[in-house]
């Protein structure tokens, strides 16, 4: 079979694609035939080694997939953690799910990682109360794009969009923002208070880190929660604990792989963001779908934040 694979941890050169055999299912696994495997912002992280899970060498990467289970012939979803990029792959039973009619592989795989992790920044981590304001830092992602769409229906109150061009700040007025500003850090915090009508902000929901995570702790408003799901800029964050207390605010710390062995936690989730999907409450953003090919371009594409909503790989091309 046709897969990405590498043999070092560092720049997007070090991907491949190669010859491989296809993978054997072990215990509670099964075989995927691969129709599109989905790019994560974290595969660039994956790459490098230097994200929270610690990789192995060779690595095929890629952490999500659609396809059809080869032992029963069903369209599914599936969380793989590795071996994405290729032709086939095995998952864990536990972590296929059958795709509902009239949903696309496209918005399959936009749910199943980015959906979830948008679905619980609400739920779980940010709590957000009703009428309270939340911002959605990088508004135009995979995450943000769908974070933006549930706000109103999870009962948030104001919904402020960050990203970084007029035009994905377009697309955000589009799915659902009250308001929408510009990504820079200089004057980020001032941006977001003018944006909530004078106020200070409830939530946050931030992945770039650094200087837009300091912007982002200063706008908060007591009793308000700083979301952390990614740290898209490499800069890591320390925080004083009276900067905590003085204002009663929280920072939480979010990654999708701590609810992946809790079920109650996904098969909810994901049954309600499949319905409002196939009832076209809910729209996820496709964007670029590259042959596997090019699956290092497609890297270099997201780590430089020149694509919109999901990306895909197509392991036929």
């Amino acid at each position: 079979m046709r897969a990405i694979q590498q043999r070092e941890f560092v720049g997007p050169e070090v991907l491949e694609l190669v010859e491989l055999p296809p993978p054997e299912p072990g215990d509670g696994e099964v075989l995927i035939r691969v129709a599109r495997a989905g790019m994560n912002f974290a595969d660039t992280h994956q790459r490098r080694n230097d994200y929270l899970a610690a990789q192995e060498l060779p690595l095929v990467p890629g952490t999500e997939v659609a396809g059809v289970r080869e032992d029963t012939g069903e369209r599914v979803v599936a969380l793989c953690g590795t071996g994405g990029y290729a032709e086939y792959t095995v998952a864990p039973a536990a972590l296929t799910f059958p795709i509902p009619e009239g949903v696309d592989d496209g918005t399959a795989l936009a749910l199943v990682v980015q959906g979830l992790t948008a679905w619980h920044l609400y739920r779980t981590s940010g709590r957000v109360a009703p009428g309270e304001s939340v911002v959605v830092i990088a508004a135009a992602g995979g995450v943000g794009s769908l974070a933006l769409q549930l706000g109103k229906p999870m009962g948030a109150g104001r919904v402020i969009a960050v990203a970084s061009t007029q035009a994905k700040r377009d697309l955000a007025l589009e799915l659902g923002a009250d308001a929408a500003v510009d990504a820079n850090a200089e004057g980020l915090k001032e941006r977001l208070i003018e944006a909530n009508l004078g106020r200070q902000v409830d939530v946050v929901f931030e992945m770039a880190g650094g200087a837009v995570f300091d912007a982002c702790l200063a706008a908060l408003a007591p009793f308000g929660r700083l979301v952390v799901y990614g740290i898209a800029s490499g800069e890591g964050n320390e925080i004083h604990t009276r900067k905590l207390l003085g204002r009663s605010r929280a920072v939480v710390g979010f990654w999708l792989a701590h609810c992946l062995g809790r079920p109650a936690m996904v098969d909810e989730a994901l049954a309600d963001l499949f319905g409002r999907a196939a009832r076209g409450e809910l729209r996820a953003v496709v964007g670029a779908t590259y042959p596997l090919s090019e699956a290092r371009q497609a890297q270099i594409d997201l780590a430089e934040r020149r694509t919109t909503g999901k990306v895909l790989l197509d392991p036929s091309g």
